[in-house]
């Protein structure tokens, strides 16, 4: 073999070589992103494995029940308060769903019953609860005031009512500013029975009364009568909400009925605490 052979033989075994070491090369690189393709898989499917076994973790509820101060009926020389199954009944139907649940007064200390709703005429299963609960009758004895509380600390408010608020948070401006400050954003605001007297002085965000154009209910007033208090309470609850422009709708006398309308929900009467309890829960889902 020649010089010219032989340095041509050379060339080709090179070239040769060349396309086995880039053959070799490609092979290692389609190997090596296989393996980590079939690595970052694992390790994307064993994240997602431990996220769907982790345990989901509960919304907290923190909600604020605001109770009247008042205990005089009018000129009566009666006692009155807030209404017990008003109250017992959605404590313990947010109680027993997690919810955190703080109790605040106008004055602080110990919230007046009104003695009416203490009588085994007016007994429910959730009295009859609360009336074993010496827990639940300690707060009630100790509540807060309601002028240190912060609304940006709940993520609802509710109001029991009893004919005391026709007398004091209807008129309490630390009240107003609370369902106010609630309101703007946009959290849940709920009462019942005479409770909704607390919206009186209310405003929206435009200055208008907050219930006008909402659909809300509350003690009529047939069902005011038939306790013979409608010449000793301050105002109506029924002719108050529909004077300030709310829409207001009712059952028959004694009926359980409540409403929503947007984040405000109202309850008729005493049979229908459970009812806004109710919708307060899922309100808060």
């Amino acid at each position: 073999m020649n010089e010219f052979s032989t340095a041509f033989y050379r060339h080709d075994i090179n070239l040769i070589r060349m396309k086995i070491l880039k053959t070799l090369a490609i092979a290692l690189t389609v190997i090596t992103a296989s393996s980590c393709k079939d690595t970052i898989n694992k390790v994307i499917s064993e994240n997602v494995s431990e996220a769907q076994t982790e345990p989901k973790k509960e919304k907290t509820m923190n909600v604020l029940f605001v109770l009247t101060s008042h205990d005089k009926l009018g000129d009566t020389g009666k006692k009155t308060g807030f209404w017990v199954e008003e109250f017992a009944s959605p404590y313990y139907t947010l109680l027993d769903k997690g919810a955190t649940i703080t109790i605040a007064t106008p004055k602080g200390g110990a919230a007046p019953i009104d003695p009416s709703s203490d009588s085994p005429d007016a007994a429910t299963e959730a009295t009859k609860r609360f009336d074993n609960d010496a827990e639940a009758k300690a707060r009630i004895a100790n509540t807060k005031v309601l002028a240190d509380i912060n609304p940006d600390d709940f993520d609802a408010v509710f109001y029991p009512g009893g004919h005391g608020p026709l007398w004091d948070l209807a008129n309490d401006a630390t009240s107003i500013a609370l369902i106010e400050k609630f309101n703007s954003q946009n959290k849940p605001v709920a009462f019942v029975c005479h409770a909704p007297a607390a919206l009186k002085d209310v405003k929206s965000t435009d200055g208008t009364p907050l219930v006008k154009g909402k659909k809300v209910t509350g003690f009529t007033n047939t069902e005011e009568a038939a306790v013979g208090l409608k010449d000793v309470v301050p105002f109506l609850v029924e002719d108050m909400l529909t004077a300030n422009g709310g829409i207001y709708s009712k059952k028959e006398d004694w009926a359980a009925y409540a409403i929503q309308d947007e984040n405000l929900i109202t309850g008729q009467n005493p049979a229908s605490s459970e009812l806004v309890a109710e919708k307060l829960l899922e309100a808060l889902k």
